[in-house]
């Protein structure tokens, strides 16, 4: 008895493998829903849109963008993660997925209820003020700053997002004190910085480089280790005068964690395929994102690595879990 048990137990799992299989070659059979945390018009609703577009092309299946802002973005990883587990169901997570720390509860579990797919690219953000402020360089801005500590207002995607944590860590290496006011999106945040509502902030450079260009935002440095490729004449803040500072988003497609391996790999390639095609990859690069082509155990390697540092920078800056 207990050896056909074994057996059936056995051919059972080889059917269920076999189903996969079937499932993953099928697939996508439907339009996929391509989620995304942020309001458009920001960074990661801006990559979404350039990435639905070829992978549209690819899977010959419609990717519908699907903006569900909220929470920093954890209202939309909430979703994915109660979601089906049938490969219709995706979304383009940030920077912003691997800070948990920051929060006091999340409904879900980074590490367990999610399977990441593959990076998409790196998106480097640009330190830029309102041009009513009187700075032109980083250590100018830094002296303000610290000659009206709390007056001057920056405002960010989120609490929590990569463009809050990046001016809290500038704040915390130029021992300067300025208020944060947290918006649903890099879009909000810029229409916020645009008006003057505040005065600075730290955006992507994909949201902030038609304004700088047209002179609506004065950009002062990128955010990254190395000079953006869309604004090559633009320093970094390191360099400008913050030696060590460095504090870039990314970006990445996950689907929910019970989803077939057959699947997962599927979307891997394919979406591999697409940050690799010459026309997607200068897409990027106009928008200001550095192509970033990584396959799912790459980026599972990556957001632990990330969620490592990102708790490490909350906790030396002694912000308290919101």
């Amino acid at each position: 008895m207990k050896r056909l048990l074994n057996v059936a137990v056995s051919c059972a799992g080889t059917l269920a493998l076999a189903a996969h299989a079937v499932e993953a070659q099928q697939y996508p059979a439907k339009p996929v829903r391509l989620m995304v945390g942020f309001a458009p018009g920001g960074a990661t609703d801006i990559a979404a849109r350039a990435v639905a577009q070829k992978l549209t092309e690819i899977l010959k299946q419609p990717v519908i963008v699907d903006n569900r802002p909220g929470a920093s973005g954890n209202l939309a990883a909430d979703l994915l993660a109660r979601a089906a587990p049938d490969g219709y169901s995706v979304l383009l997570a940030n920077a912003t997925i691997a800070i948990p720390s920051l929060f006091v509860s999340l409904p879900f579990d980074v590490t367990k209820d999610f399977a990441p797919v593959s990076l998409v690219g790196a998106g480097p953000s640009a330190l830029v003020v309102h041009p009513s402020l009187p700075v032109r360089k980083v250590p100018e801005l830094i002296a303000l700053a610290k000659k009206r500590p709390g007056e001057l207002n920056y405002a960010s995607g989120g609490t929590g997002n990569i463009t809050h944590l990046a001016m809290v860590l500038f704040n915390s290496m130029t021992s300067t004190d300025m208020t944060h006011i947290p918006y649903k999106g890099g879009g909000p945040s810029t229409v916020a910085t645009l008006s003057g509502e505040t005065q600075l902030m730290f955006s992507s450079v994909a949201s902030t480089l038609p304004h700088i260009k047209q002179g609506r935002l004065r950009a002062l440095g990128v955010s990254s280790a190395r000079r953006s490729l869309a604004l090559p004449e633009l320093p970094t803040v390191a360099e400008a005068g913050l030696p060590g500072y460095e504090a870039a988003s990314w970006y990445g497609l996950m689907l929910p964690a019970a989803t077939p391996g057959p699947i997962v790999e599927r979307l891997s390639a394919d979406t591999a395929k697409a940050v690799e095609s010459a026309d997607l990859k200068s897409r990027l690069v106009a928008q200001g994102f550095e192509p970033m082509p990584g396959g799912a155990q790459e980026f599972s390697r990556y957001l632990r690595s990330e969620m490592s540092k990102w708790a490490k920078v909350i906790k030396d800056a002694r912000i308290p879990p919101q």
